[in-house]
């Protein structure tokens, strides 16, 4: 039996908000009535990080009734037919939930918390609060394990060798607009597939003979591609 085809998905906001999660590109500089400089940066923490916490506790809460939707479940049904490496620049567990095995958060994880002091040190938040005085083993308050603005995004290292593996590319619910995630693009090697599953065509500078576009909502566009993939990749 011949090893399955690598197949690396690099998942967005889109896919998420078909089960209701919203983002803060959903309005403009704004994320659920919220400043991102005030919720979403480090300087906003050494602000007030009460707010902050308060801010990730009701995401976490909110994220607690969302279900994965079809394209999720799809995604993870994937892995009977291919080799599926997931990168999402989603920090919910929607991914994980629906049943896929390889995730790579590129800018964290909102069931996670971590360290201020030592950032390799890393806690699952049971529920869905983080409190002004949880601490870390070594005394220091517990942040949000997420990758704000004005962070560097450790994960893309790896997330690079992956794209450079990849035998199929899929992009879904990414407008590819946030960098350094969107560049992910240029490392798939030449006359790999890519699919590109969003209702607006992205830009991609260079070449596109390689590259599908389905105009489609997260769920429909992933429906369709399946059916192509198997029938065309096995």
């Amino acid at each position: 039996m011949s090893a399955k085809k690598k197949l690396v998905v690099l998942s967005g906001a889109g896919i998420s908000a078909e089960s209701g999660i919203k983002t803060f590109r959903d309005s403009d500089g704004l994320w659920e009535g919220y400043s991102i400089e005030d919720v979403a940066t480090p300087e906003g923490w050494r602000r007030n990080p009460q707010l902050v916490l308060d801010f990730y506790n009701e995401r976490r809460k909110q994220g607690l009734t969302a279900e994965p939707n079809a394209a999720h479940l799809i995604l993870a049904e994937l892995e009977k037919y291919f080799d599926v490496q997931i990168i999402t620049q989603n920090v919910d567990n929607l991914h994980e939930r629906a049943g896929s095995k390889k995730v790579l958060h590129l800018h964290g994880e909102l069931y996670k918390s971590r360290s201020t002091k030592e950032p390799s040190l890393v806690y699952d938040i049971e529920g869905w609060e983080l409190k002004l005085g949880d601490k870390c083993e070594l005394g220091s308050q517990l942040r949000p394990n997420i990758v704000w603005f004005h962070e560097e995004v450790p994960m893309m290292v790896p997330a690079v060798e992956m794209a450079e593996q990849a035998e199929i590319f899929i992009v879904v619910g990414t407008s590819l607009v946030v960098y350094p995630a969107a560049g992910l693009v240029y490392y798939v090697p030449p006359r790999v597939p890519i699919f590109v599953v969003d209702p607006k065509t992205p830009e991609m500078s260079g070449s596109t003979k390689y590259v599908t576009f389905i105009q489609e909502k997260a769920t429909v566009g992933m429906a369709m591609l399946k059916e192509k993939l198997i029938k065309e990749y096995l």
